[in-house]
């Protein structure tokens, strides 16, 4: 990660990036609050998290790309369509070059938003 330091915000965790990676990362943080209005912004374990009756989606950057982590359940329900994307049980990478699917996305942080305010059966 370029930002190793711990940033108190998410403004300043982004400030610590090169500008493509910037841009990238405010993208991401800008669709997830158009995805879940109600989620309030946090830093857990250094990096940026959206947090709604607990942790929500949390997101980083890194040297090639930017990671989202909807945590395992959100990946689990959109296993098919992330395919093209390397990841883990619990995240996903979006190379830094490409655009970022945001359709997909928004479907993701509204999943969350539903498991997390109880309105999805886990």
């Amino acid at each position: 990660m370029a930002n190793g330091s711990a940033a108190s915000s998410i403004d300043e965790y982004i400030a610590g990036f090169p500008p493509e990676t910037r841009k990238v990362l405010e993208e991401l943080r800008a669709l997830i609050k158009t995805s879940a209005p109600g989620a309030t912004e946090a830093i857990s374990y250094r990096i940026p998290t959206f947090v709604l009756n607990g942790h929500l989606v949390y997101f980083g950057g890194f040297d090639k790309h930017v990671g989202f982590y909807p945590t395992g359940s959100g990946i689990e329900a959109f296993k098919e369509e992330l395919k093209p994307y390397k990841g883990g049980k619990g995240s996903v990478r979006f190379p830094l070059g490409q655009p970022l699917p945001t359709d997909l996305i928004r479907r993701i942080v509204e999943f969350r938003v539903k498991e997390n305010t109880g309105k999805v059966r886990k």
